[in-house]
């Protein structure tokens, strides 16, 4: 179990703790846990771009009131603790949907990084967060991450990690609108290292842990992209 991940940022780390005790106002015993996933759980945060990824484990479906009800406390929290709740994305999922991936019940309450708040659907790639959660979760409350998620096998991340670029990125290759934006352009190139990185090895380490095996496991016209992804939003940049 990770609990050191967010000893270096203690503004995030109190965030974190009042969304929690907003969520309890809102949820009561039906809130089971608070966990962090993402950069800052695998020691990969950089604070001028990486979101503050987390999971809501609850005991039940959330009703339509519930859902308002967090949509309401999320803005709030937006307009008051800025710049950090700004950076919030995470998932409200109910136990029994959490242990193993399900494709006929990927529906589940999601705050996004831009502040909506609602039903989403959770794709494939939600096999990856949830070994990313088992291994490197931090627990901001309740029990271990292992008390909800089972297991992934290498084989699941890899099938996992196929399917997540057939169903989110394959598409960009005939709509790029979001690859025009600078930010997502690194995004991708990091995402891709990590994809190449979990294909090769059936394991999942950091974005720049990934491009950085890249560069060395890549013929080298791709190093510059590399750098450049890896060094964003810092100059020079092309």
């Amino acid at each position: 179990m990770n609990i050191t991940g967010l000893e270096p940022y203690p503004e995030i780390r109190a965030l974190l703790h009042h969304l929690w005790e907003e969520i309890q106002h809102i949820l009561g015993e039906r809130a089971l846990a608070l966990y962090v996933h993402g950069s800052l759980a695998m020691g990969d945060f950089a604070p001028e771009r990486s979101d503050i990824d987390f999971l809501v484990v609850t005991a039940s479906p959330l009703s339509s009131a519930n859902i308002h009800q967090l949509a309401a406390m999320h803005a709030q929290l937006r307009a008051q603790e800025p710049p950090w709740a700004l950076r919030l994305e995470g998932s409200y999922i109910p136990r029994m949907a959490l242990w193993r991936y399900d494709p006929a019940w990927t529906e589940h309450p999601a705050l996004q990084v831009n502040g909506t708040f609602g039903v989403e659907h959770h794709g494939p790639d939600w096999i990856i967060q949830r070994y990313i959660l088992r291994r490197y979760g931090i627990v901001i409350a309740g029990p271990p991450p292992s008390t909800f998620i089972a297991p992934v096998s290498r084989s699941e991340l890899k099938r996992a990690m196929e399917n997540t670029l057939r169903e989110w990125w394959a598409p960009m290759l005939t709509n790029p609108a979001r690859l025009r934006d600078r930010k997502y352009q690194a995004y991708t190139v990091l995402t891709m290292c990590r994809a190449l990185y979990t294909l090769t090895y059936g394991d999942v380490t950091s974005k720049s842990q990934a491009a950085r095996w890249a560069q060395s496991a890549l013929p080298a016209q791709w190093h510059p992209l590399i750098h450049h992804a890896l060094r964003w939003p810092h100059p020079p940049q092309p």
